[in-house]
């Protein structure tokens, strides 16, 4: 299986990925990647239902998008990997999918978060895996759009006095 892009964003599946993120990754699968978001029945389906036309979309656990990464059955598969949160995406590559560069495009603000961009609120637990993250050598960017300028999350994260 090739990684198209790894995008964390807790909305999955929304207007800016399938009308942009998709194509200019040129990816042909979508993977939604969440424990619970799997096991919601309602919002796996609503999540199945705004794939875009011509990309096949799924909604798996952690474990499950390891082994289909792992899985020589899956090669021809380019995927957009989404993801909730960061701790997932390190789950993930611990798991055995080697992700390069993961990009950090949308998390709502929940009670305790800090805002380190327009689009993203962290939770402590976030921060220790986004340095976890880093400290695997993998680059975290954040971006909206694919045309956005690369924001480092380390250089966000220290202007909020977070690293």
């Amino acid at each position: 299986m090739e990684i198209a892009f790894c995008r964390i964003d807790d909305r999955l599946i929304h207007g800016q990925v399938a009308t942009v993120w998709s194509k200019v990754t040129g990816c042909n699968r979508i993977m939604c990647v969440s424990d619970e978001v799997a096991k919601d029945e309602l919002r796996k389906k609503l999540l199945l239902q705004v794939v875009p036309p011509g990309l096949k979309g799924y909604v798996v656990s952690v474990e499950k998008a390891c082994e289909a990464y792992n899985n020589p059955k899956y090669d021809s598969f380019k995927t957009l990997f989404l993801f909730t949160n960061p701790t997932d995406v390190v789950r993930a590559i611990k798991g055995g999918i080697p992700f390069k560069s993961v990009n950090l495009g949308g998390k709502t603000f929940k009670d305790g978060d800090t805002m380190i961009s327009q689009a993203v609120g962290v939770s402590p637990k976030d921060v220790e895996s986004l340095k976890e993250l880093v400290n695997m050598g993998v680059e975290v960017e954040m971006r909206k759009l694919a045309n956005d300028a690369k924001v480092n999350v380390v250089d966000a994260l220290k202007a909020k006095g977070l690293w």
